[in-house]
Order: structure tokens, then C-alpha cells, then sequence
């Protein structure tokens, strides 16, 4: 089934946009794609394939907000590298273009962030499942980020009577190993000392105080005060 869009101010579109799920096309056709065709829900490219998705739920943007706001703030406190959000196109060495849900890269893999997009793969990928991403993310996704060398892919599916949290951590052999938790803690290896509780996922608490949890307080002092010296120099 067909969905029509319209777009006044689109000199691409003129009148209307058709938008199928899934329409053939050039990946400098993806790219050539007005803005307004990405802010109306994800746009990815694979396979010579323009995909065309839905925009998330209201379930899926808190599950967002909440990771992106705790995961951020850590990120920025440690100074560790950069998180971003979608929709921010990672072009994968295989050529794929996907719009991860919330990214992480590295201090150390900057140089892959460009004015336009991710260049490569990201440290930490997330993928927030929803009802038509199921395949995708499990599947699709989970060999192409697999094979791009992505570190840490994890996958969470908040919906109702499937609730579950995978956590994948890349091993020497270049083959994602599913992480085990402990107590339904998961401990990252890429963000230095993190670690989630996964009935986080689903409460989705005030990020300020899973985040001053995380840390503990004697180290958020003692990096408070370090910051306050540096400053005072």
C-alpha cells in the first residue's frame, strides 16, 4: 500500500512524493531525497533500495530519550567521544546506509564523523524494535553491523509481552557474542566502567539519577572538584 506525501516547499517534489516501503534506487538518488522526506519517518539505502519507514511510536521515543540523555550525559561527563541520534546516516564499509536509533563513537574514531554522516563503523550501536523492525534488527542488521566491526549492537524490543534486551559484544573471531548479565545488570566494554540495569528499560526513571547511580557518588564528587581545579588554573 502506497502512503502519499506532500510537500509544499520541495522543489524535488513538487506536488506529492510516493512513498512505498521499499522503492529501487541509486544510492546519490538516496542522498538527492529533499529533507522533508527524512523528517517524515526513517530513510535508509541498502541493497540499491530506498527503505521507507513509519515514524516510531511514543513507547519507542521514551525508550530513546531516556538512553540518549543517560548514555549522553556519561559520554560527556568521562569526555569519552561523541553519541548521536537519528536520524544520522552511518554509511557501513559494505556500502549500507543505516540510520541507527542512538550511536557512540569513540574518542579514538572521531575522524569517522563528517559533516554529513558516520563514515564507518560506529564503537556502539542501538536499535530500539518496533513492530515492522523486527527482522530488520534481529537479522538484517545484526550481519551487517556484525561484518562492519561494530563493537557493542545492542537490541531492545519494548513491546508489549516481548520485552528483552540483547546485548552484543564483538569478539576476537570478528563474530558478536551475546553478553551475559548479572543480577540483569549489563556491564559495557566500550563506555569504561557503564553499566545498565535492564528494568531500566522498561521504567525508563529520571536519566539524571540513573546516571548519578551509575557513577556512584564518591566519584562524581571527586570528578566535579577535579573540573572545578582545572578550571580555576
Amino acid at each position: 500500500m502506497e502512503t502519499v506525501l506532500h510537500f509544499p516547499h520541495s522543489p524535488a517534489s513538487q506536488t506529492q512524493f510516493v512513498r512505498p516501503s521499499v522503492v529501487p534506487m541509486s544510492y546519490d538518488a538516496y542522498l538527492a531525497l529533499p529533507g522533508e522526506v527524512h523528517m517524515a519517518g526513517l530513510v535508509e539505502w541498502a541493497d540499491n533500495e530506498t527503505i521507507f519507514h513509519m515514524p516510531p511510536n511514543i513507547n519507542h521515543q521514551d525508550l530513546t530519550t531516556f538512553l540518549t540523555k543517560l548514555l549522553g550525559v556519561y559520554v560527556e561527563f568521562f569526555k569519552l567521544g561523541q553519541l548521536l541520534v537519528s536520524p544520522v546516516e552511518v554509511k557501513l564499509p559494505s556500502g549500507q546506509a543505516r540510520e541507527p536509533d542512538v550511536l557512540f563513537v569513540s574518542n579514538e574514531h572521531l575522524g569517522r564523523i563528517t559533516a554529513q554522516r558516520v563514515d564507518g563503523a560506529p564503537d556502539l550501536i542501538i536499535e530500539i524494535v518496533s513492530p515492522e523492525s523486527v527482522g530488520r534488527d534481529f537479522d538484517t542488521k545484526f550481519d551487517e553491523y556484525q561484518d562492519a566491526g561494530v563493537q557493542e549492537y545492542w537490541v531492545i524490543d519494548p513491546r508489549p509481552r516481548r520485552k528483552q534486551a540483547l546485548f552484543y559484544q564483538l569478539g576476537q573471531d570478528g563474530l558478536f557474542k551475546l553478553a551475559n548479565l548479572d543480577g540483569g545488570i549489563y556491564r559495557s566494554t566500550i563506555l569504561p566502567n557503564f553499566w545498565l540495569r535492564t528494568e531500566w528499560l522498561w521504567q525508563t526513571p529520571q536519566a539524571l539519577l540513573a546516571f548519578g547511580e551509575v557513577v556512584g557518588t564518591d566519584v562524581l564528587i571527586e570528578k566535579l572538584n577535579q573540573d572545578r581545579k582545572s578550571r580555576n588554573l
